[in-house]
C-alpha cells in the first residue's frame, strides 16, 4: 500500500518537461594540446520526417526489433523498469527491458544517466506520454530522435548515410537493418565492424524479420526472400576535410572505448583536448609532403597512384599521440591509414624477436644465451633447426652471411637469423612478448603461431608499432598511444585508462634492443636517418612486393614514431626510408619510393 500511495504522489508531481538539451543537440568542440580549437562539430545530421513518408513494414521493423507489443501496451514494461532500477542500485550499469515509448522519452525528455531516480521519472513520463499521445506520434519521435551511429540521428539521415536514398525509398530488408544497428550503432556498423560485429548484426536483422513473421506484418515468402543488404561504405563528413577529420574520429573510437555514451557524445556539448601538438603536425605533414606525395608522379609510373602513407609521433612519457598522418584527407581518403591494421609491419618484428629472447633468457640451440654478440648462421634460404614446420625464408637479394652476430644480422635485417631465433625462443613466447608490447595477437589478425611470423607477416597500424616502440623507448613499461588529452561536459569528466601502465618487459631487455636498433641507424639499413650528433634507434621494413614499407624508429629527446608508405600493387617499386631535418625532430619518418619493380623477401 505504501508503495502504491508512493507511486500515486510521484504521478501526480512528475509533469511531462519540454524537450532537453541533447534533443535540441550542441557542438562539440575539438582542441589542440595547447588549448587552442581545432574544429567544431555541430549543425547535428537530423532531418525529422512523418511516419507517413516511412514504409509501413519500415515501420514495423523498429516495432519488432525494439518492442514488438508496443502498439497494445501502457507505454512501459513494469518488469523492465523493476530490473533495470536493481541494476541500476546495485550499480550493474545498463540493462535493456525498456519499451519504445520509454526509450523516446529517455532520448527526448530526459538524459541517458543510470540513476534511479532518472528511471522513475521515465516510468512516470512514459506513461502519461502514453495516455496523451497516439502510438504513430511516439514511434515517430522514436524513429526521428535515435542515433544510427556515422553521425546520423533520425531515419531520414540514416537512410542517406547508409543506403544514400531518401526513407521512402527504404526496402524492409534495410529497414531492419537500420532497426538493427540502434542497439550498437558503432559495433554494428558493417563497414567498420569485426568478424564478430558482422555476426551480431546478422543474428539481429534475423530477429527482427522473424519477430515480424510472428506479428503477421511480413508474409513468410517475402521473409525468405530477403537478403542482407549490405550498406554502402561510408561517406565523408563536410567539414572534416584534411587531418583534422582522421583526429575527430579517432578521439571518438578512443571516448566511446572508455564508455563515454555515443548517443549522449553526439548529441554535443562536448570539450575535447587531443594530444596532437599543432607544431609537430604541420611538421609531419610537411615531411610526407617533401620526402613522398611531392616526389609521386603517377603520369610517369602508374604504381605512384597507388601510393598511401600513415605515420604516428608519440611522446613515451605520456603516451599522447603528438602528431599523426592519416592519408590525403579525410573527406578525399576515408580509411586512416596511421590507424589501419592491414599491412605487415615485415622487419620493424624483428626487434620483438629478440626482445623476448633477452626478457625470456632464451639460449641458442646448442645452448649459447642470446645476446647481441651471439653468432649465427646467416645463410640465405637456411632450414630453421628445431620447428615443426619447415621454414627457410631467403636474405634479401638472396644474400648470404655466413657466421653473423645478432647485432649485424638486425643492422642488415637477416630473415635466416632471426626466423631461427623465433624458434630457439619459442614462438608462443614471442607472440606473448609481441602482445604485451602492444600487438593485437588476434589470430583474425593474421597473427598465427608459425615460423613465419619472424617476417612480420601479421597485420598491425602505424599507431600500434609506435605504441611497441614506445614501449622499449620507455624502457619497458607499456606504452598504449592515446590521441585524447581530456574530455568534458558541463561537470561530467570520464575517466580515461592511463596510456603508460604496467612493465611490458624488463629496463634491461628494452635497453639492450634499443643499444642494438642504435646499430641499425649508424651502420645498417636505417642509415638514411642518421642525423650528426644525434642517437637515433629504429628499424626499416619492406614486406613481399613492396606492398608496406616502413621506419620506425626514436630518439633520446623524442617520442618513437612509426610511418608506413604503402602501395596496394604488387608491383610496388623499392622503397627506402629517409628522415626530417634535425630542426623537424618530431616529425614521423616516411618512406619514399624509388623507380625499378622488385619483388623482395621482408627486410
Amino acid at each position: 500500500m505504501l508503495l502504491v500511495g508512493a507511486f500515486f504522489v510521484l504521478y501526480l508531481l512528475v509533469e511531462v518537461p519540454p524537450a532537453n538539451a541533447a534533443a535540441k543537440a550542441e557542438a562539440n568542440i575539438y582542441k589542440y594540446s595547447d588549448g587552442s580549437i581545432m574544429a567544431k562539430t555541430g549543425d547535428v545530421n537530423r532531418e525529422s520526417v512523418p511516419l507517413s513518408k516511412i514504409p509501413k513494414k519500415v515501420q514495423h521493423t523498429f516495432v519488432a526489433a525494439e518492442n514488438k507489443d508496443f502498439y497494445g501496451d501502457s507505454g512501459v514494461s513494469f518488469t523492465g523498469t523493476a530490473r533495470g532500477l536493481i541494476n541500476t542500485a546495485l550499480g550493474r550499469g545498463k540493462q535493456g527491458g525498456s519499451t519504445i515509448t520509454q526509450q523516446y522519452v529517455k532520448n527526448y525528455y530526459l538524459s541517458q544517466e543510470q540513476t534511479v531516480s532518472r528511471k522513475l521519472k521515465e516510468l512516470v513520463i512514459s506513461l502519461k506520454v502514453d495516455q496523451q499521445k497516439s502510438k504513430d506520434y511516439i514511434l515517430a519521435g522514436y524513429i526521428n530522435t535515435s542515433y544510427y551511429g556515422r553521425g546520423a540521428y533520425g531515419i531520414q539521415a540514416a537512410a542517406r548515410a547508409y543506403y544514400d536514398k531518401d526513407v521512402e525509398d527504404l526496402s524492409v530488408a534495410q529497414g531492419a537493418y537500420l532497426a538493427s544497428v540502434l542497439q550498437a550503432p558503432s559495433q554494428y556498423d558493417w563497414s567498420a565492424a569485426g568478424p564478430n560485429g558482422k555476426r551480431l548484426v546478422k543474428a539481429r536483422w534475423n530477429y527482427v524479420l522473424n519477430n515480424m513473421v510472428e506479428k503477421d506484418w511480413l508474409s513468410k515468402g517475402e521473409r525468405e526472400g530477403l537478403k542482407f543488404p549490405v550498406p554502402i561504405e561510408p561517406r565523408p563528413i563536410p567539414g572534416l576535410d584534411g587531418q583534422a577529420g582522421y583526429f575527430i574520429d579517432a578521439a571518438k573510437k578512443e571516448l566511446f572505448k572508455a564508455g563515454v555514451n555515443e548517443n549522449e557524445f553526439e548529441a554535443g556539448g562536448w570539450t575535447v583536448t587531443l594530444n596532437i601538438d599543432k607544431k609537430k603536425q604541420k611538421a609531419l605533414e610537411k615531411a610526407v609532403r617533401t620526402e613522398l606525395t611531392d616526389k609521386l608522379d603517377p603520369k610517369k609510373r602508374k604504381v605512384d597512384k597507388d601510393a598511401q602513407v600513415g605515420a604516428v609521433s608519440v611522446d613515451p612519457k605520456s603516451g599522447g599521440i603528438v602528431a599523426m598522418y592519416g592519408g590525403a584527407g579525410y573527406t578525399e581518403h576515408w580509411t586512416n591509414n596511421a590507424t589501419r591494421s592491414d599491412y605487415q609491419p615485415a622487419s620493424t618484428f624483428k626487434p620483438l624477436i629478440l626482445a623476448s629472447a633477452l626478457e625470456n633468457g632464451s639460449t641458442t640451440q646448442d645452448g649459447t644465451p642470446i645476446t647481441s654478440s651471439t653468432l649465427y648462421d646467416g645463410t640465405s634460404r637456411r632450414p630453421v633447426k628445431g620447428s615443426d614446420t619447415a621454414f627457410a625464408p631467403p636474405n634479401e637479394d638472396n644474400k648470404s652471411y655466413g657466421p653473423i652476430s645478432v647485432q649485424k644480422a638486425m643492422n642488415n635485417s637477416v630473415n635466416s637469423v632471426f626466423a631461427q631465433m623465433a624458434v630457439d625462443v619459442g614462438l608462443s613466447k614471442v607472440k606473448n612478448t609481441a602482445m604485451d608490447l602492444g600487438m593485437d595477437g588476434r589470430v583474425e589478425n593474421g597473427f598465427d603461431v608459425r615460423p613465419a611470423m619472424s617476417l612480420g607477416v601479421m597485420g598491425a597500424s602505424p599507431k600500434e608499432m609506435a605504441g611497441v616502440y614506445a614501449t622499449l623507448d620507455n624502457h619497458g613499461k607499456k606504452v598504449t598511444p592515446a590521441i585524447v588529452k581530456s574530455a568534458e561536459k558541463g561537470d561530467e569528466r570520464p575517466e580515461l585508462p592511463d596510456p603508460t601502465n604496467g612493465q611490458a618487459i624488463s629496463r634491461g631487455a628494452a635497453d639492450s634492443v634499443t643499444s642494438v636498433l642504435t646499430g641499425v641507424v649508424d651502420d645498417g639499413t636505417g642509415q638514411a636517418v642518421r642525423q650528426q650528433g644525434q642517437a637515433v634507434a629504429g628499424k626499416t621494413g619492406t614486406s613481399d612486393d613492396n606492398k608496406s614499407a616502413w621506419f620506425t624508429g626514436y630518439t633520446p629527446t623524442w617520442s618513437p614514431r612509426s610511418a608506413c608508405s604503402a602501395s596496394r600493387r604488387a608491383s610496388a617499386s623499392r622503397s627506402r626510408s629517409r628522415a626530417p631535418r634535425a630542426a623537424d625532430a618530431s616529425t614521423a619518418v616516411i618512406s619514399r619510393p624509388r623507380s625499378g619493380p622488385r619483388t623482395p623477401s621482408p627486410r
